[in-house]
């Protein structure tokens, strides 16, 4: 069955108390419907091939029935709890892209990770096994996701486990909070508006689940909306119980909210212990507030509920966002609430297991065990289920949701060894950088060469800067397309081109992908890091260049629906490296050979170069890169693929899916197109840096594609240094510059306190702890700098930092994938809000909104995200731009900022083209 959406337009679908309508919801006939009444809209592919739809006829929303597991023993887990402390959860991921923070926030709080399935993994035969047989989970927690309860293909096998595990405590959040009311009953409704990274007041009963946090919209408890529908409290069956609610307009920002207590954990390891009271007569009951406020209509929305019998709970705020306060505590009272519930069954009949079977699954030493578990994937129509038990599951296959790198440890095939000497207090002596490139690259107009250009003026921004070139004996140039869909049964094979020091190429074919062969590459070199010790930077060699966007077939996403004209992947492997210190003025000569081989000249012979260069004669060069164009050039401009009527049209078709809950947020780009003709890429590069510097700017051209890249970027996407730390730095939230100090300030203030510009940035900073929080140490993701604004030649923008400490089982290739491509350049979430922008976007983005940067072969990297970039390519230059849509988006304002991102590297171009002087 293919992938299709469900319908949620303004006539919501609602459960009936007819049986043969409720059953209709859930039925495989209900999936035919929606997926042609979607067909009138969008087309998508499938998540990665067939889904299984979890939902059965008998299940019945409103008309709970006996089923195989009524008679269920009630398992003896209490003992094991009590003695080992651990929490064992089974994680519900609904293709969401905030599952992780979740899984991060349990690790910790439970004692052992959480195992994550997504929702169509299991059939109902295998959770059945692991749920009562093994008895391998304590608890269940359902995750946020798209889409609708409503829809089988959202939800998966969310519902049959509320429905069938009475006797399991679970916890569904926003997408399964909805869940929970559905499946009993309750109506699924549009909510009065979208509201999406959004803060509001939380007012609650004094329910265990909000034990030691405050109520009240004046109390410190905000919490995070991320949803566009919710349960219409006027259909809440008996059986459900409201216990938090907020108020319609309580909505805001973050920086509008007065935070006595600091948000999650992630952002600050603290926590205000002031607590207010609950009315005794409250603790035990739960009420729902008079229907009408100052004589006004109730607007009270419903933000939890809990089963009058089952220990269920729903939450329809996101209490794992890193701005809603007191969310660990949250996690850490349904810790609280599993342990009861497990501490009441004390009968020794119910202990007839052996206590020592269950407790094994709860020690540190069976995190292997667990990863093993949520690594076992579908294969084909199938599934991978076994008669074996829990404890001997086995690993059926891996995909990017696992990310555990079975390679490692390495294989150490390659030793290469370092050499590299330090010309102090050079930089200035010879005209900055500029001119070093000049002198070692510049005469064959920088062919085959990389810079990594931090040119910035802002050092704190950008420290180092790296080129290099053709020459080296261990140098070559990778170059990787991805294959049309009709020639593969693997969406993500494709031909790669090798090039060698001495001229001679190869040609593979790649079943597996550019960066499961990059992964490779990369263990099978080993090195000293003694060789190393001393540089202040991590990059000493490896392979340098770029990623383009479609590679993200190879990280999840679904198949790419065009085709990129350009490369899909280009990369050098560089063994002589220059490395520019701008803080401390100093030039660092590096160069890598094999342990066996004599080293190269590289080091003397660059050193003398440098220490000869004059200034007289470096200001030669910068003349020589004064463009020579003809006059049919000076008069073309950039002509967008997509016409202000168009772009603004679809700005409102993906605020048409963000009502509808299919996203929270959808970056829409598209590409401006110019003929170029037989233009010199490099002094383009050298008009752009001056024009528009940037931290994370870059020059690369490869001959072998035809391909330069002429890269202002301001934007991280990821690093990962030597110590394991890994930083991304998304930026969410752009305004131009003042034509006046005064008029600057205030744009730059105004930007700082816009609700939509906090909104999209926070929904951005939220996935990106997801996608760290999969391949991160447990705990160790946090946020140093959030919405921080910075400042740049032509833009403001804001900017967020997001680290955490890599697992030692993860190679650096993994931690890419895992977040690849830049949710900046996505939405949230991801898979969904790609999946909709390839069917709005009218071709390849190409290497627009994939990375540029260095995969260090000591195991480092750095990436940036290609955008303020001109991508030349056959003759022709393209400039992608784009920008966040959310609920709060206007469509035309939309439109504007597209150009605005495009007007810095566009003009840089066309005084270039024109003649103008550099």
């Amino acid at each position: 069955m293919n992938f299709s959406f469900c319908s949620t337009s303004s006539e919501l679908a609602r459960p009936s108390d007819s049986v043969l309508i409720a059953s209709r919801f859930l039925s495989r006939d209900l999936v035919t419907f929606d997926k042609n009444w979607k067909k009138k809209h969008i087309d998508l592919p499938s998540r990665g091939g067939t889904r299984k739809v979890l939902a059965s006829r008998h299940i019945a929303p409103g008309h709970l029935e006996d089923s195989s597991s009524a008679n269920k023993t009630l398992l003896p887990r209490r003992e094991a709890v009590e003695r080992l402390g651990f929490v064992r959860t089974l994680l519900i991921d609904n293709y969401d892209s905030y599952t992780f923070n979740i899984y991060q926030a349990l690790s910790t709080i439970n004692g052992v990770p959480p195992v994550v399935i997504r929702n169509d993994e299991w059939t109902w035969e295998e959770a059945y096994r692991y749920l009562y047989e093994d008895a391998a989970f304590d608890n269940i927690v359902i995750s946020p996701g798209p889409g609708s309860p409503m829809c089988p293909a959202d939800i998966g096998i969310c519902l049959r486990l509320l429905l069938e595990c009475r006797d399991i405590p679970i916890l569904g959040v926003c997408l399964g909070h909805q869940a929970l009311g559905y499946v009993h009953g309750a109506h699924v409704v549009h909510a009065p508006e979208p509201v999406h990274g959004r803060l509001s007041g939380i007012e609650h009963d004094g329910n265990i689940l909000f034990s030691d946090i405050p109520s009240g919209r004046n109390s410190d408890f905000k919490v995070v909306r991320y949803h566009s529908l919710i349960i219409d409290k006027e259909s809440l069956p008996k059986e459900l119980i409201p216990i938090a609610w907020t108020i319609y307009d309580d909505t805001g920002s973050f920086s509008e909210k007065k935070f006595c207590t600091p948000v999650n954990n992630s952002l600050s390891p603290s926590k205000n212990g002031s607590v207010i009271s609950v009315p005794e007569a409250l603790e035990n009951q739960s009420y729902w507030p008079s229907p009408h406020v100052d004589g006004k209509q109730d607007r009270h929305i419903l933000m939890g509920i809990m089963h009058s019998t089952f220990p269920h709970y729903g939450l329809q705020f996101h209490p794992e966002s890193i701005a809603t306060t007191y969310g660990n505590q949250i996690f850490k009272n349904f810790k609280d609430v599993t342990v009861d519930y497990w501490s009441r069954y004390k009968s020794p009949s119910l202990r007839r297991r052996m206590i020592n079977e269950t407790a094994n699954m709860q020690v540190p030493s069976a995190c292997q065990l667990l990863k093993q578990l949520s690594r076992t994937r579908n294969t084909g129509n199938g599934s991978s289920y076994n008669s074996t038990s829990l404890s001997t599951a086995k690993k059926n296959g891996v995909d990017v949701f696992d990310l555990v790198d079975l390679a490692y440890p390495k294989p150490h095939t390659q030793l290469l060894r370092l050499k590299w000497k330090k010309l102090e207090r050079l930089v200035h002596k010879v005209g900055g950088a500029r001119n070093i490139f000049m002198e070692l690259y510049g005469n064959s107009s920088g062919k085959d060469a990389f810079w990594l250009d931090t040119s910035s003026s802002d050092k704190a921004r950008g420290r180092f800067s790296f080129m290099g070139g053709k020459g080296g004996s261990l140098w070559k140039q990778l170059t990787f397309s991805l294959s049309d869909q009709s020639e593969i049964t693997s969406k993500h094979a494709g031909h790669l081109l090798i090039e060698d020091a001495h001229g001679s190429t190869e040609k593979r074919f790649l079943e597996e992908g550019f960066l499961d062969f990059l992964r490779k590459e990369l263990s099978s070199i080993s090195y000293d890091e003694k060789d190393f010790k001393g540089l202040p930077f991590d990059f000493c060699g490896g392979y340098v260049g770029c990623i383009g966007y479609d590679i993200k077939v190879e990280c999840g996403m679904p198949i790419n629906r065009h085709k990129s004209k350009a490369a899909d992947a280009c990369f050098f492997f560089v063994d002589n490296v220059v490395a520019i210190d701008h803080q401390l003025d100093d030039v660092y000569v590096l160069s890598l050979h094999e342990e066996d081989t004599a080293e190269t000249s590289f080091l003397n012979d660059t050193e003398e170069k440098l220490i000869t260069m004059s200034v007289s004669s470096t200001r030669k060069l910068k003349d020589q890169t004064l463009p020579a164009t003809d006059s049919s050039q000076r008069k073309a401009s950039f002509v967008p693929d997509k016409s202000r009527e168009q772009y603004i049209k679809d700005v409102g078709r993906c605020m048409q899916y963000i009502k509808d809950g299919e996203s929270y947020e959808l970056c829409l780009t598209t590409q401006n197109r110019w003929k170029i003709g037989n233009t010199d890429p490099l002094g383009l590069y050298l008009h752009l840096r001056e024009k528009n510097p940037a931290p994370y700017a870059a020059f690369l051209n490869f001959s072998n594609a035809n391909l330069s890249l002429c890269c202002s970027s301001p934007e991280r996407f990821l690093q990962l240094d030597r110590n394991g730390m890994l930083e991304a730095k998304p930026i969410k939230g752009t305004i131009a510059r003042g034509s006046t100090p005064e008029e600057d300030e205030l744009l730059k203030f105004e930007l700082k306190l816009s609700e939509k510009n906090q909104a999209e940035n926070l929904m951005i900073v939220d996935l990106l702890r997801n996608d760290l929080g999969r391949v991160c140490e447990p705990g160790s993701v946090h946020v140093p700098n959030l919405m921080d604004v910075e400042t740049y030649t032509t833009v403001h923008t804001m900017v967020s930092t997001i680290r955490g400490l890599k697992k030692t089982d993860i190679s650096p290739v993994e931690c890419v994938r895992a977040a690849f491509p830049g949710g900046s350049m996505t939405g949230a979430p991801k898979l969904r809000s790609v999946e909709i922008l390839d069917s709005l976007e009218n071709c390849s983005r190409g290497l627009y909104s994939g990375s540029i940067g260095y995969f260090s072969y000591n195991g480092t990297f750095d990436l940036n995200i290609v955008i303020r970039t001109v991508v030349i390519h056959e003759d022709e230059a393209t400039i992608g731009a784009g920008g966040a849509i959310v609920a709060l988006s206007n469509p035309e304002d939309e439109f504007e900022e597209m150009i605005l991102k495009t007007r810095a590297p566009a003009n840089a171009v066309m005084e270039f083209c024109s003649g103008s002087s550099v």
